[in-house]
């Protein structure tokens, strides 16, 4: 499996700077998560590797791929997946019926085999209805298969957009906030499903998540983007001790030096960032 790696990208709108000389690396098979205030650059970096945005400078690259000015669906063909933060799903189909115009990405017969719906028409959609069939089991979305999305608590939609992802047989996973409104029983699900995710599919997780207290719990590395730049890159206990990463989030300059003030703690990151 290939790693993901991010060399030096800048994005700006007119004269505004979301992102400036952001570099990082996703090693195969981690759970690595992005963090920071609200407005750091985390979603537009996001939308720079999943093809949304193309960086006005630098480079982004998954294995031999170089994603730069790849389209979305082209990103996708790559092997790698997105679930949103703003749900997008089609609320008037079902669950299967969501999951299933997903998996069409992988569908290649043509228009006459899909005409006489034989051969190999038939067995590729034969082949990714048993797909979608393990991904429900997978999700544990079975109550739910024939359900309008609509109409489903708001977490099993989260659930449900997670399973989309899946479904596109992914080798890299970008989650943009998985458990962004959900209560603490969802909130456990989604992480038991994300941990899942990357040691029973093996498949590279990229997390977007404020709670920072799940981030320092299942992430492997993770980095802190502040005002569009990284600040801050490594294990979890070496980020929560950064100052740079405190006052990026408090405000108060931290030294991480006994003696300052609570907020300026390394200990406390984690709490105060959670809050």
């Amino acid at each position: 499996m290939p790693q993901l790696h991010v060399e030096n990208v800048t994005l700006t709108f007119g004269g505004i700077h979301a992102l400036r000389d952001v570099s990082l690396v996703v090693p195969e098979g981690e759970i690595v998560s992005i963090i920071g205030p609200n407005g750091a650059g985390k979603t537009s970096l996001l939308n720079c590797i999943s093809g949304f945005y193309h960086p006005t400078s630098g480079r982004i690259t998954f294995g031999p791929h170089d994603l730069s000015r790849a389209a979305p669906n082209v990103v996708t063909s790559f092997g790698i997946a997105r679930a949103f933060q703003n749900l997008e799903l089609f609320r008037g189909l079902s669950v299967v019926e969501n999951l299933l115009l997903a998996r069409h990405t992988h569908l290649k017969y043509s228009l006459w085999n899909s005409m006489l719906f034989y051969g190999r028409a038939s067995r590729e959609e034969a082949e990714g209805r048993a797909y979608v069939e393990r991904i429900i089991d997978f999700m544990e979305l079975e109550a739910h298969r024939h359900h309008p999305v609509g109409t489903l608590a708001y977490g099993i939609q989260k659930r449900v957009e997670v399973a989309r992802a899946l479904t596109l047989a992914p080798e890299l996973l970008l989650l943009d906030e998985p458990m962004a409104g959900m209560n603490v029983e969802e909130k456990e699900d989604m992480v038991r499903f994300i941990l899942d995710i990357q040691r029973e599919q093996g498949i590279t997780v990229v997390l977007i998540e404020h709670d920072l207290g799940v981030v320092m719990d299942i992430s492997d590395r993770v980095y802190v983007l502040d005002f569009g730049q990284r600040i801050a890159g490594g294990t979890p206990a070496e980020v929560s001790a950064d100052p740079r990463v405190i006052e990026a989030y408090t405000g108060v300059p931290g030294t991480g030096v006994a003696g300052e003030s609570e907020a300026a703690q390394p200990e406390q990151a984690p709490q105060v960032v959670g809050a």
